[in-house]
């Protein structure tokens, strides 16, 4: 790492020149501590391609760019079922990584990773951009402050139509399916509140699972689980549209999360408190949600921690361990 104007600077690579990593590197711009220097991808051609729009000052295959002593952290933005590997062998370079969730397809997969994280002594932190920023920090202060009793559940939904059925999301060979591609950000959001609320989230009774296959993926699904005394109530959509608005029930009032998982350039900003017959609407500044988490690990690697607050390596493993057991449980129909 580098040092500008007594300010961390990260050098960062992007493995996978797609979609998401565009939108990383418009992150990147707007973070605090890092910069682009490199493009790996399978092509080094398309690395070529990127790195060229984009003004990195290298590109390559991987194992070129992992090789470089040049490149202080990477993001893993390519398909789901080859996020394992890609950050097993960044770690083993040497690189801290920020992996596009989910970590892996499976837990025994998530467990690798860390396990090599924790052997090569480099950070790891999974990019979930809903963690990061002043409404993240909000809802925990609110779990976590009692104003309105104890949590008791959290309802959530992510959906949306895609356009075709084909491509990524409708391949069963590239881990297709809502439940890994949105179904993860509601349970996210459950492991955090009810971690924050106390409760225990590495044991999670599940109540209950349904789901559609669609192309021999899970088209939508649904899931019930308890956390503790917390219970989640999800359901998540590649075929169709659900409402954006998540719900946290208390004790002795309600909170509303009207626009819950932002964008992936804005966070979320609006939280509506519900006690009663009195309501107060919450107003919090936005972030850029990727430059954040960016900056996040950026800062763990500068001050040698392994791991990142916001998403810590237990909420990683609870989320991969229920993504395993739903998805399990979706296609076996």
């Amino acid at each position: 790492m580098t040092q500008a104007d007594n300010t961390v600077q990260t050098r960062w690579a992007v493995l996978g020149p797609g979609a998401i990593s565009r939108d990383f590197v418009a992150g990147l711009r707007a973070s605090q501590h890092g910069v682009l220097h490199a493009v790996g991808s399978s092509s080094a051609e398309r690395a070529g391609a990127f790195a060229a729009e984009y003004g990195a000052a290298a590109s390559g295959t991987y194992d070129e760019i992992l090789a470089r002593d040049d490149v202080d952290a990477v993001y893993v933005g390519t398909v789901h079922t080859t996020h394992a590997d890609l950050a097993v062998r960044a770690l083993g370079a040497g690189k801290a990584v920020l992996c596009e969730k989910p970590a892996s397809p499976t837990l025994q997969e998530v467990e690798r990773i860390l396990e090599v994280a924790a052997r090569t002594q480099r950070p790891f932190l999974e990019a979930f951009k809903t963690r990061f920023g002043p409404f993240a920090d909000a809802l925990r202060e609110l779990v976590a402050g009692g104003e309105l009793g104890p949590l008791e559940r959290v309802e959530g939904a992510f959906g949306f139509e895609a356009p075709t059925h084909e491509g990524r999301l409708f391949d069963p060979a590239l881990a297709g399916g809502a439940i890994l591609d949105v179904g993860c950000y509601p349970l996210a959001l459950a492991i955090d509140l009810a971690a924050a609320a106390g409760q225990p989230i590495d044991a999670p009774d599940y109540r209950g699972f349904d789901a559609e296959l669609v192309a021999g993926v899970d088209g939508w699904a649904t899931a019930v689980i308890a956390f503790g005394t917390v219970t989640a109530e999800i359901a998540t959509s590649v075929v169709e549209d659900l409402s954006d608005l998540a719900m946290l029930h208390f004790a002795e009032g309600d909170v509303l999360l009207p626009n819950a998982w932002g964008s992936r350039t804005e966070s979320p900003s609006r939280i509506i408190v519900r006690r009663g017959a009195e309501e107060r609407v919450i107003e919090v500044p936005v972030v850029q949600p990727m430059a954040a988490e960016a900056d996040a690990l950026s800062l763990a690697l500068a001050e040698g921690r392994l791991e990142v607050p916001q998403m810590p390596w237990s909420h990683t493993r609870a989320a991969a361990r229920v993504l395993t057991d739903w998805r399990a449980a979706a296609l076996a129909g």
